[in-house]
């Protein structure tokens, strides 16, 4: 026993020897990283105050570049041909650009695009998100793709944001594909444009020509059709190839903006009724198809939205008013929020009076801030 307990005692000193080296060892190595902190700690501090100063500058120049934008306004959407020959409504043939009567009272305009919410990424670069302004539920109602035939449906906005939203959503499938992302929801009623045999690139007789149609979301079936009344169409919005209608809806009803070859410069307007597909009026607006992207329409002004390619911070540079109350002097052209993308859609909700927009494959909507059309800037 008392040679086993020597043992033990011997391995005890030699154990506490060992902690008693670690721990001087431990000791000189805090000793050694405790300066290496400080310094680390002190260049931390400089680095988040000149990130902080740098972020400073960067909003007081976006500041001054936005207080120089609105000093400096972009130039009316008017070319010299059109001063001199009075107008473009005297080049079309067989359009009546005559002012339109309101049917409401709305007389609001755009004042400045208020605020931005990034929903989610659904999809693909391409297609259209909305709701249904006339309706009394809360779907939503999305398009991916521009040739497609199946739409999402959501039985609420909140539906729509979840991570696996889609295998909570409903399909509708329509009996033909649609072309590009100019489609509507719109009282119940999806409207869209395809492309018959023989429509755009197809040749035959319907060459450059499209066809309207009113599809029942409910019954899921067609109710009526149409060929829109334009001959040589042409993609209205020079950065968005694939669109060559783009339907919309505001508190005066529905819409449709388009370009043909006759004048394949600028973009056409023309009102529709949403019960028969007929068009009621046309106009020849002089806001050019050059880097357009999309438009929508409020109270019966035509807003286009334009950008760069490769793109960059979107603007409403013209707008066109078919009543002819709001002057392009007294007109708002506000830059969108702080994102460099490229929309392919923008659809306008009067009830709520935002924008859903579709930004390379981003769900955003845009709130508006709205003044009377009388009011100077």
């Amino acid at each position: 026993m008392e040679r086993r307990l020597a043992a033990l005692e011997e391995r005890l000193a030699q154990c506490q020897d060992q902690s008693s080296r670690h721990a001087a060892e431990l000791r000189d190595f805090k000793n050694k990283m405790l300066p290496l902190l400080e310094v680390a700690e002190k260049e931390r501090e400089a680095l988040r105050t000149e990130a902080d100063t740098i972020s400073g500058r960067v909003d007081r120049l976006e500041r001054e570049v936005d207080y120089l934008e609105t000093q400096n306004p972009a130039l009316p959407c008017v070319e010299v041909e059109e001063k001199v020959s009075g107008g473009p409504g005297t080049k079309g043939k067989g359009r009546r650009n005559e002012k339109y009567d309101m049917m409401t009272d709305c007389g609001y305009t755009i004042s400045q695009v208020r605020s931005m919410k990034i929903l989610k990424r659904f999809g693909g670069p391409a297609g259209l998100w909305t709701k249904d302004p006339m309706g009394p539920t809360e779907k939503i109602y999305v398009l991916d793709g521009t040739q497609n035939d199946t739409a999402f449906v959501f039985p609420r906005l909140r539906d729509f944001t979840l991570a696996m939203a889609a295998r909570k959503a409903s399909r509708v499938r329509v009996p033909f594909p649609w072309v590009g992302t100019g489609q509507l929801v719109y009282g119940g009623f999806l409207y869209y444009a395809r492309r018959p045999p023989g429509g755009p690139g197809g040749g035959g007789e319907l060459e450059n020509t499209l066809q309207l149609i009113k599809f029942h979301l409910a019954n899921r079936t067609v109710v009526d059709s149409s060929v829109f009344p334009a001959e040589g169409l042409i993609p209205p919005y020079g950065l968005t190839a694939d669109t060559y209608i783009d339907l919309a809806a505001d508190e005066e009803g529905l819409w449709a903006i388009y370009a043909t070859r006759e004048d394949d410069r600028h973009l056409c307007l023309a009102k529709l009724d949403p019960q028969t597909l007929d068009t009621e009026q046309q106009w020849d607006t002089p806001c050019p198809r050059e880097n357009a992207e999309a438009a929508f329409v409020i109270c019966g002004t035509l807003y286009v939205v334009y950008n760069t390619r490769p793109a960059s911070r979107a603007r409403i540079q013209c707008s066109f008013d078919a009543s002819g109350t709001l002057t392009p002097e007294r007109a708002a052209l506000p830059y969108f929020p702080r994102r460099y993308g490229a929309h392919s859609s923008l659809r306008y909700n009067p009830r709520e009076r935002q924008l859903y927009a579709w930004d390379d494959g981003y769900q955003i909507v845009y709130k508006l801030e709205m003044r009377k059309k009388e009011e100077e800037i």
